[in-house]
């Protein structure tokens, strides 16, 4: 059985932590980035099965990463989640309208994250 590999892209280095303390005892492999800029060719290195995305990030915002993940041919199928402090249906529907898999409002719960990253993984 091989482990699911997860980015996870955000640029405080607390929420990053957290997100590996959650995911790494479920069996996930995790590779973390708090570049927004270097996000998309570590995307395309790694070739993660899912992506988790922050919204607000200094120099580029998770909205506009999205839209550059979603126009690329060789990672536009990897799911997105979104999350972020901001909870506005607004919000979710500009994640849901750029191509975004998934919406978590932070602080983010944790049987929340395990069940929307179950749902958007296969079994390997």
């Amino acid at each position: 059985m091989s482990k699911s590999k997860i980015m996870v892209i955000d640029d405080d280095m607390q929420s990053l932590e957290l997100m590996e303390a959650i995911l790494i005892p479920k069996g996930h492999e995790v590779i973390i980035t708090n570049d927004p800029l270097q996000a998309v060719a570590l995307i395309i290195v790694n070739k993660p099965d899912l992506i988790l995305l922050d919204v607000m990030m200094p120099m580029l915002d998770g909205y506009s990463l999205l839209s550059e993940i979603k126009k690329s041919n060789t990672i536009s199928k990897i799911p997105v989640v979104i999350l972020t402090a901001l909870g506005f249906e607004l919000n979710k529907e500009l994640a849901h309208n750029l191509g975004a898999a998934g919406y978590i409002t932070k602080p983010v719960d944790s049987a929340e994250l395990i069940q929307i990253v179950s749902h958007l993984l296969p079994v390997i």
